[in-house]
């Protein structure tokens, strides 16, 4: 009888897990890389060393101890990429204070729920970001900020928040200054910082991380330090960090993708962390990239798309380049092929992950072949198990398509005070169940086809929007696509392709649809084509599907009720 193979694989390695505290293996980067740049914030015009940034960590974490946080009180933190957030990371790491990642994008009704679920105690804010005014949208919902003469904050809607820190030089009635934070701590502070940190277990809740929230509200993933001190460090070895890289990081800090992936591979491995901006900006990525001689930079396919084709683009030397990443969601083969060409990133490596997964569970090696890179996530993570299962739970054959799971050291503590939540989406034996299609192949390759919610389930079919997106991504006019299902009467869905075309490109619906009966099969052809200038985006450069489909349904009057 022939052996069928399982998809289930193990990731080996000769390195072993780090078995120590985030502030640990900071003290021993900050000793071992003293005189080596650690942050350039090109925006801030900043650069700190290993040991001037272990400074401010320091000073920083021994004023949060002075303000009265101990050891598993929250700190929030709600401001787009600068140093202050980097300090905040490790100084909060360092004293066991739980760091809580706000989204810069958070209007007052978010902020307030996201607060109050985890209780937080202390909240650092920037100034501004965008539009948003980050106190005004703070004392909307605590007035009393502004009267209160102590900096000891009682809000009636805040019952937790004890004091507010503010990133920026002006004094203000009731907030601290982040500046005045960062002074000179005592010897005897210093000790109590060290007795601190000295009580700290790996295994311990360090970083609360909020879920986007796209049905119902956002579920706060509780990480350790183990989870994520492991996974920025072996996300790091997958592209080869050394102390001599200096890596562009235009995600945001607040996701996995910046904080963990950025900011503690770079610290795992003596390498400086580059900001480019506050906020992904296309021309101040291209400008330090060119400016600090950057070897890797990150990026989820838009942000390459963006890169890739500003008007700019020509003016600037990107041959530092020799790594990086492209994560966040599928990436299509066209902009892989052109980042590794035009932008010199020929080792660069896809990641995949969530942030449940401290993120990354698969990840492209810089051999695997550009086929290899384009088509799969690459393959299991060291340390980590992963397998693929059917609707019963049972192990499919390679080749088959099922639910991707994952176990390991990666799985997150669960769900801030959502046990039931918590046990949806990991079984007993401790697997991680994503809501991922995803097929294995003999090699172990990954293949992600699409959430399980986003199949599209056409006169009884399942259509994965990614394999018709990577399809229309080889059309030459097509900048950006998502593929979204709206409901239909006779088919129960349809297929609708929303389109961004490349600057001075044109298209119509027409030619679109016949350039996919051409090339693929016809109930796979998007019933409705509509162009877009732009896409609803989640703050960490994610296409919203349930918002294009919100728009498409009120355009075309389709009742939501056959969908729902």
């Amino acid at each position: 009888m022939q052996h069928v193979r399982l998809s289930y694989a193990s990731g080996t390695s000769s390195q072993p897990l780090l078995g120590m505290t985030i502030g640990e293996k900071f003290d021993q980067a900050c000793q071992q890389y003293a005189d080596q740049e650690a942050i350039v914030s090109s925006h801030q015009n900043r650069r700190l060393t290993y040991r001037e940034l272990q400074q401010e960590v320091e000073a920083f974490a021994c004023s949060l101890l002075k303000l009265g946080l101990k050891k598993g009180d929250r700190l929030a933190i709600w401001s787009p990429n600068c140093v202050e957030w980097t300090v905040t990371q490790f100084a909060a790491f360092k004293a066991g204070i739980v760091l809580v990642n706000l989204n810069p994008a958070y209007k007052s009704h978010e902020l307030e729920y996201v607060l109050n679920k985890v209780s937080c105690k202390g909240l650092i804010i920037a100034s501004q970001f965008k539009t948003t005014n980050y106190q005004e949208l703070l004392t909307r919902i605590a007035p009393e900020i502004s009267f209160c003469t102590d900096k000891i904050i009682h809000a009636e809607r805040l019952p937790f928040l004890k004091f507010v820190i503010k990133i920026d030089e002006q004094q203000h009635t009731g907030i601290h200054r982040f500046s005045d934070l960062v002074t000179p701590p005592t010897a005897d502070q210093l000790d109590q910082l060290d007795l601190a940190s000295q009580q700290l277990q790996f295994d311990e809740t360090i970083n609360i991380q909020f879920t986007s929230g796209t049905t119902g509200n956002p579920k706060g993933t509780m990480l350790t330090h183990h989870n994520i001190l492991n996974n920025g460090y072996f996300v790091g070895e997958g592209i080869r960090l050394t102390s001599k890289d200096k890596v562009c990081i235009s995600v945001p800090l607040f996701h996995c993708f910046g904080m963990v992936m950025g900011n503690l591979a770079c610290i795992t491995h003596g390498a400086t962390m580059v900001y480019p901006s506050a906020v992904f900006n296309p021309l101040d990525t291209l400008k330090t990239i060119h400016e600090e001689r950057c070897t890797a930079a990150y990026g989820v396919p838009t942000m390459f798309i963006a890169t890739l084709e500003h008007e700019q683009f020509s003016e600037f030397d990107l041959s530092s380049l020799r790594t990086g990443i492209m994560a966040g969601s599928p990436c299509p083969r066209e902009i892989m092929q052109r980042v590794i060409e035009r932008m010199h990133m020929s080792e660069i490596t896809i990641c995949y992950g969530m942030t449940e997964t401290s993120p990354v569970s698969a990840q492209s090696s810089v051999n695997d072949t550009i086929d290899k890179r384009v088509s799969t996530v690459g393959r299991v993570h060291p340390h980590v198990e992963v397998k693929i299962v059917d609707l019963e739970g049972q192990i499919v054959p390679t080749g088959t398509l099922g639910e991707l799971c994952v176990r390991g050291y990666s799985v997150m503590a669960g769900y801030w005070g959502e046990e039931e939540k918590t046990r949806e989406v990991i079984d007993a034996a401790g697997w991680m169940h994503t809501g991922d299609i995803a097929e294995m192949d003999a090699e172990g390759f990954v293949k992600i086809k699409g959430r399980i919610k986003d199949v599209v389930i056409r006169g009884g079919e399942n259509l994965f929007p990614k394999e018709i997106e990577d399809f229309l991504y080889t059309h030459p006019d097509i900048s950006d696509v998502q593929v979204i299902g709206l409901p239909d009467l006779r088919y129960g869905e349809e297929l609708c392709a929303c389109i961004i075309l490349h600057e001075h490109h044109q298209s119509d619906e027409e030619s679109i649809r016949s350039f996919c009966k051409d090339h693929i099969s016809h109930n796979k052809v998007p019933r409705y084509v509509k162009f877009f200038s732009e896409f609803p985006m989640t703050a960490s450069g994610k296409a919203q599907k349930f918002k294009l489909q919100e728009i498409m349904r009120a355009e075309l009057n389709l009742t939501a009720t056959v969908f729902d």
